[in-house]
């Protein structure tokens, strides 16, 4: 088979870690062709949605977890996306016009044919942080506003919060915030930029020092471990990207409730690939645009979780189970 990766350039990727280079050295592993392309490089033209990429063979993971030597660039061409047996969109955010661009972009292959993962208008309708709304049932005390005047009061109320942004990943823009806090004024007023940028207040969870879950959905079902991404000394946030050390677990019975509950009402929606962030008893985002920690699971735990991501790839292309490329 062939499949099509949407992903940033591949010189930026740190291969030993990154889940989509896991991903696609196990579909390289399976006799599957693997062709690369980045988001400027996809075009409509002449009623066909194509994109100019590249053909790439991958190198074995090292022993020393070396990027060095990862990948062979193979045949450069312009192709239809529809020519593909499937396209996975893996670019990382900022979820801003562009990326909605390319959502609209991969919208339209999809009507000339192509299977994409994570469907595009499920990606733009589940907003990584908002989306939490629909399951108010495991979400702790939330506010969504832009308006100064109602943070200040959750806080009043809450009085130990965390303020984030709606539309960046990684840990970026996540501030914690005390009702006694002298800087709470300037950090609402920067986050909520006058009243013109919506932002997310939640309770702060204590939990997290025991770790921010990251609870993986493949097709509808949950990896038996989740990665819990536990911050470093002096910090509040769990983000792998703002130094937390990352320990794999066996999902533990709140997780596994809360997967339970979601898998199968986000699969059939066309999200193959899921990442829930769970913070002690509470469901706190759910990923759809580039889930990661594969390859922290794997390697800890040694249950392969690129295997269960590509059998269920498999199956949505009608691969019978048991059959490869």
């Amino acid at each position: 088979m062939h499949f099509a990766f949407v992903i940033d350039p591949l010189e930026s990727l740190k291969a030993y870690k990154d889940t989509t280079v896991c991903m696609m050295r196990e579909a390289q592993a399976r006799g599957h062709a693997v062709w690369v392309c980045q988001q400027d490089e996809i075009a409509w033209r002449s009623g066909a949605t194509s994109g100019d990429g590249v053909s790439a063979e991958f190198t074995r993971l090292s022993l020393e977890g070396s990027d060095d030597d990862w990948y062979r660039a193979q045949e450069t061409r312009d192709r239809r996306l529809a020519d593909f047996d499937a396209v996975l969109m893996r670019k990382d955010p900022p979820f801003d016009l562009e990326y909605v661009t390319s959502t609209w972009l991969l919208e339209q292959a999809e009507r000339e044919g192509a299977r994409v993962f994570n469907r595009p208008a499920a990606v733009r309708d589940h907003n990584e942080k908002l989306a939490i709304a629909e399951f108010p049932a495991f979400v702790a005390p939330t506010l969504v506003t832009r308006d100064p005047q109602k943070l200040h009061a959750f806080i009043d109320a809450q009085r130990d919060v965390v303020v984030k942004r709606l539309d960046v990943m990684g840990g970026e823009n996540i501030f914690r915030v005390r009702a006694d806090d002298p800087n709470r004024n300037v950090i609402v007023e920067i986050m909520a930029a006058h009243r013109t940028r919506s932002v997310m207040a939640q309770r702060y969870i204590p939990e997290i020092s025991e770790g921010d879950k990251r609870v993986l959905l493949i097709g509808g079902r949950p990896v038996p471990h989740c990665l819990a991404r536990i911050p470093k000394a002096g910090e509040s946030r769990g983000n792998l990207a703002a130094g937390g050390r990352g320990e794999a677990r066996p999902l533990a019975r709140r997780e596994r409730d809360i997967a339970d509950a979601l898998g199968a009402q986000l699969a059939v929606r066309g999200l193959l690939l899921v990442g829930l962030d769970v913070i002690g008893d509470w469901l706190t985002e759910i990923n759809v645009t580039s889930p990661t920690c594969f390859r922290e699971i794997q390697d800890q735990t040694g249950f392969n979780v690129a295997g269960m991501f590509l059998d269920a790839l498999e199956a949505e292309c009608g691969v019978p189970r048991g059959k490869r490329a």
